[in-house]
């Protein structure tokens, strides 16, 4: 365009000149022109200058629009009166309102109805200060969404307050991360927990361990004397009973009859026969703390469960300081896998915890049914006493939990039972019956045949 238009220029200014001589010199039409050339070159410089400058502007422009849409944060800018003006597209994408439809909005109204107040106070303080770490629930298209809010004021051109800019960061992924490290946490400390109580109990059995073997040896002393010394006390009575016979002197029979050798004689035979029962008391003691102690061997076998219930409850009951109403109705056919030692042990275990609780109870009664189910065999240990309370029923089966008084339980009898059926593949539940009491469930494996 300056190509074509300024020969034009100049020849028409030279025409002018031409035509009315001597109103202007050649030398002022030339001044003229050179100005004109002058002026139209700033004109051609400020014109690239201008372009330049709007290339800038919209690559700046782009280059904003491009950062604020890549942005997961939510941004929003609003003015004195808390209308939008401007939001990202991560408000869009998680409300699911179109952009020309949140301008002009009240900032309120992209929060839920009850943050209303909240967001009326946000105003208020970004007036004075900034405003970081508040919390406020974005009324998402997929539900309530908690943001973590920072804001604060802008200015206009004479530094007066112009409105807000308010970035909310999206917390519910942080939130879950939290309650998964949370969970992770706690599980870890159940896992420390576990493994703490694992090392009471392989310590307490190598203690039980070792007292079952240091008993072993004086009991096998008691058991083998007393044997024989039943056969010595045949020996002295089939001699006396002869010297009887014979004739002797009178002196004889007097010393006889002055030492009560015939009395004697007797109670000789009912306290060897006791003291030999309690010798094999203690040694079944000690043998079933050996096979307690000891590794499980062998595989599961069928265990006929009501001549199993019969001899433990025969155990707690023949010592126990009261009388106890034991009630079974379990078949003598049913039988359950395992290993019955152990079974014996727990079953005791149930029955000792359940005269225990029964203490204060006027007539204690325990009522063990039994029945299978599918695959499995229920042992149902139901007793009238006072139950378990809330705080107690999820932590009786917890390692040294007890509620015993200092000397009358350990805490163990429960947690080992609790293993000795989980080992068996089955389990132990505890509950309050709605009658009143506790009802203790074991289930086991089912022998094939039952």
């Amino acid at each position: 365009m300056a190509r074509t238009r300024k020969p034009a220029v100049t020849s028409l200014f030279k025409s002018i000149a031409g035509e009315t001589p001597g109103a202007f010199s050649e030398g002022v039409w030339i001044d003229v022109v050179r100005k004109m050339d002058e002026v139209y070159a700033d004109l051609i410089r400020y014109e690239s200058d201008l372009e330049s400058k709007n290339q800038a502007l919209e690559n700046a422009h782009n280059f904003i629009s491009g950062v604020l849409s890549s942005m997961f944060d939510v941004l929003i800018a609003c003015d004195a009166q808390g209308r939008i003006q401007q939001a990202n597209r991560a408000l869009n994408e998680l409300t699911g309102i179109p952009e020309d439809e949140l301008h002009g909005r009240p900032l309120h109204e992209v929060f839920v109805p009850g943050n209303r107040e909240l967001v009326q106070s946000l105003m208020t303080r970004a007036r004075l200060e900034v405003v970081k770490d508040y919390e406020l629930i974005l009324a998402g298209r997929e539900g309530p969404m908690p943001l973590a809010v920072n804001c604060s004021r802008r200015h206009d051109r004479r530094n007066r307050f112009a409105g807000i800019v308010l970035i909310g960061r999206p917390v519910g992924e942080l939130r879950r991360a939290y309650d998964a490290l949370n969970d992770a946490h706690m599980e870890l400390k159940r896992t420390q927990q576990q493994l703490i109580h694992s090392e009471k109990l392989a310590t307490v059995g190598r203690l039980v361990a070792g007292v079952a073997h240091e008993l072993n040896n004086p009991i096998s002393f008691v058991y083998s004397n007393v044997h024989t010394l039943k056969k010595y006390g045949d020996r002295i009575r089939r001699y006396l009973d002869a010297t009887q016979r014979l004739e002797g002197h009178p002196e004889l029979a007097a010393l006889r009859r002055e030492l009560r050798l015939d009395r004697a004689l007797e109670d000789l035979e009912p306290l060897i026969a006791g003291t030999l029962e309690g010798a094999e008391r203690v040694r079944d003691i000690v043998n079933d703390l050996r096979r307690f102690t000891g590794s499980r061997r062998g595989p599961a076998v069928p265990v006929a469960l009501r001549a199993t219930l019969d001899s433990a409850i025969h155990w707690v009951t023949q010592n126990a300081a009261r009388s106890l109403d034991v009630q079974v109705q379990v078949d003598p056919a049913l039988q359950a896998l395992g290993h019955e030692g152990p079974l014996h042990q727990v079953m005791v275990n149930l029955i000792q915890n359940a005269l225990d609780a029964m203490e204060k109870t006027p007539h204690p009664q325990l009522s063990i049914s039994a029945e299978r189910i599918g695959a499995q065999v229920l042992l149902r240990f139901a007793d009238n006493g006072p139950g378990i309370s809330a705080e107690n029923l999820s932590r009786i089966f917890d390692p040294f939990f007890t509620t015993k008084p200092v000397g009358k339980g350990t805490g163990l009898g429960l947690s080992i039972s609790d293993a000795i059926v989980r080992d068996h593949g089955g389990g132990i539940a505890a509950e309050n019956a709605p009658q009143g009491g506790a009802v203790f469930v074991m289930t086991l494996p089912a022998a094939e045949g039952t």
